[in-house]
């Protein structure tokens, strides 16, 4: 799905793959093998490709719109990993003008994920462990039941401070940053600082 989904992103921009690769600072070879549905993403990845489309990660890893009962197997979704976290796509849910994108995120012990940022509000609920984020150069820690938000833009990392974390992640977009949104286009790629 996520070939299909880069394909039809950079085109509705009308983006080069050199452009692209420029903006997400991904090669050109590993966009090419993405959009031809060679590669295996990691976090990292997909997170810059959502950065530089401005687009919400759900709109490249899927589009399926679920819609009754939803129930999500551990064993049916397949493991977006990065150098510390491990994400499960449970659901993506659209009210109004706002989508939420809810992701069972688990952090590995003695490790860092750093995000360059990406669009949306990021807000992080802890289930077990303790949990560094550090946001735009403040820190602070977390432990079961805390909670922290932020803009999705700003760089930030996740730590696991004294064994694996488990916790929820939700990422939260305007609708009119879907990728199949009608005002969805060109005018909407600014560039980020």
């Amino acid at each position: 799905m996520l070939a299909e989904n880069l394909r039809r992103a950079r085109a509705e921009r009308g983006l080069s793959l050199s452009e692209l690769s420029r903006r997400s600072k991904i090669g050109k070879a590993t966009l090419s093998q993405l959009e031809a549905g060679a590669g295996n993403p990691t976090i990292e990845t997909v997170f810059s490709l959502s950065r530089a489309l401005e687009v919400p990660i759900s709109d490249l890893l899927d589009n399926e719109r679920p819609n009754g009962l939803t129930v999500v197997r551990a064993a049916d979704v397949e493991v977006l990993s990065g150098a510390a976290v491990d994400l499960r796509p449970l659901r993506g849910i659209e009210s109004g003008d706002a989508i939420v994108e809810v992701y069972d995120q688990q952090v590995r012990t003695d490790s860092r994920q750093d995000s360059l940022g990406h669009v949306g509000t990021e807000h992080t609920i802890v289930q077990a462990g303790r949990l560094g984020v550090r946001v735009d150069g403040r820190e602070v820690e977390l432990g079961p039941g805390d909670y922290v938000g932020f803009d999705g833009l700003l760089p930030h990392s996740y730590t696991a401070l004294d064994g694996p974390v488990r916790s929820v992640l939700l990422l939260q977009y305007r609708a009119d940053q879907r990728l199949h949104s009608a005002k969805a286009g060109p005018a909407c790629l600014a560039e980020t600082p």
